[in-house]
């Protein structure tokens, strides 16, 4: 069937399903799970809105998958794809174009290392296998010949190719026969769980954490370690946030046993935690960052490794200095166009400065039932409702907006708080919230929680929460006495 507009009948919806059902093999889903209520599908987006099939309009609230950082219909981005697809397509063998240039420039200028060099792949997964060989690599140039392990934290994800499902082996990832040679296992920075008995303070953790890193490497021999990697936030083992000392203190560690820090940014790159890279918050430098995702907001796949100066030059020389990894359609001319164009449009909108990122942080990162009401602009108030089903899984919460909050607002907040895609309620469809002065406001049910969090340990995410790189004065935050 050929489609034509954006228009879909009954009949149109059921051929679709149908062939869904014979032909389509959908990502991380059991085939035909959609058979009793069809395929989820969408026709149109704007903003953080998008349109099914059937003229359903809902809210996107986590971003696409964590990538839809510029928002949906954003033209300037549709015609930078346009007139580069119309021009040329793609370069010819070993060689590029202008966008693709202008883009490791760009990238260059927002990086901690005004000096590194990009190499761009297709997306996460590829970014990450790159980062891999570029480190042992790396290290095979500059005397460490026995270099071949990595280390990984435990329970983390870092993509789903062979090699990067080996990497932190995510309970939810496929096994994939024997791992990947040389992964090696450390313990993860967890906000609820502690590896020390008793009550202690996220301080001694840490320590703990960063001795432990020690303890791993010098049993393992660090000349036979090539590299470290870890997300910034360990976004989908559960949105652990760390502390200044965690960071600094494994950047100590890879520096002085000369092992290879790379910051898989996949997910947090690119204005996610309030900076353009995530390890900005903590004022740290890795030596590689992989990203892909936001980047261009998921308009073209497009992934890049961030090589530091250091890193960068060990590759310059000779045949056998050159990194000879090719990607066919890495740094692709269409994809890095549209990176191009969205950057812009994060630039001017001051992304990394806005408070809604801050807040967005509050609502995605930490999702505590002691905030009970935090300040957005002046005196617009939002506040979350959080509903347990018991101390450990939190069932929904419910987000209530001041009706003065303006539709831009609301949709910068929304389009990086990426929670889960849902309905758009009015106050008709449950019992309106009253403010003070007796003003109704709009209802956003955000019921059907994707993903669980943990309400213990309630003093020690406060404290983090308060304390986290000033972002939020803690008298914004209100405890639910």
């Amino acid at each position: 069937m050929i489609i034509k507009d954006t228009s879909f009948t009954g009949e149109d919806i059921e051929n679709l399903n149908s062939i869904a059902s014979d032909h389509l093999f959908m990502h991380a889903m059991q085939t035909n799970d959609w058979k009793k209520n069809g395929l989820q599908m969408y026709k149109s987006g704007k903003g953080c809105w998008v349109t099914d099939l059937e003229d359903n309009k809902f809210l996107d609230m986590m971003g696409g998958l964590w990538y839809k950082s510029s928002g949906y219909g954003q033209q300037q981005i549709a015609d930078a794809v346009y007139k580069q697809i119309s021009e040329l397509s793609s370069p010819p063998a070993y060689s590029t174009t202008p966008s693709t240039v202008e883009l490791s420039g760009e990238i260059a200028s927002l990086y901690q290392d005004k000096k590194c060099r990009t190499f761009f792949t297709s997306g996460g997964s590829e970014s990450v296998e790159t980062a891999v060989k570029m480190a042992k690599k790396y290290q095979h140039l500059n005397g460490k010949p026995k270099a071949f392990k990595v280390i990984s934290r435990r329970f983390s994800y870092h993509g789903s190719t062979a090699m990067a499902v080996s990497l932190g082996r995510a309970s939810y990832s496929d096994p994939m026969g024997p791992e990947m040679i040389g992964t090696i296992y450390a313990p993860n920075f967890d906000s609820y769980r502690s590896p020390i008995p008793g009550d202690p303070d996220i301080e001694e953790v840490s320590k703990w954490l960063i001795e432990e890193l020690e303890r791993i490497i010098i049993h393992n021999d660090p000349e036979t370690i090539a590299a470290f990697i870890a997300e910034p936030v360990s976004t989908s083992a559960g949105i652990h946030i760390a502390p200044d000392s965690y960071w600094k203190g494994i950047r100590e560690l890879t520096e002085k046993y000369n092992i290879v820090m790379i910051a898989d940014e996949v997910i947090t790159g690119f204005g996610r935690l309030g900076e353009w890279f995530g390890t900005m918050v903590w004022d740290v430098v890795p030596d590689i960052t992989t990203t892909a995702k936001a980047l261009t907001s998921g308009y073209v796949p497009l992934g890049a490794v961030i090589a530091t100066e250091k890193i960068a030059n060990a590759f310059v020389g000779g045949k056998k200095e050159t990194f000879s990894h090719l990607i066919t359609f890495g740094g692709h001319p269409v994809a890095t166009a549209a990176a191009l164009a969205n950057l812009k449009i994060s630039d001017n909108a001051t992304i990394t400065e806005s408070i809604e990122v801050t807040l967005a942080r509050v609502l995605h990162a930490y999702m505590v039932a002691v905030i009970k009401t935090a300040k957005i602009i002046q005196d617009k108030v939002l506040q979350v409702d959080i509903y347990e089903e018991d101390d450990f899984h939190p069932r929904s919460y419910n987000v209530y907006m001041a009706d003065d909050v303006d539709e831009k607002t609301l949709v910068n907040l929304l389009k990086i708080a990426e929670l889960s895609s849902l309905k758009y309620s009015s106050d008709d469809d449950m019992p309106p919230l009253m403010d003070a002065k007796g003003n109704t406001n709009t209802i956003i049910d955000t019921s059907k929680l994707l993903w669980g969090g943990i309400i213990k340990r309630i003093r020690f995410r406060l404290e983090l929460f308060q304390g986290y790189h000033n972002m939020l004065d803690a008298n914004d935050v209100v405890s639910d006495e």
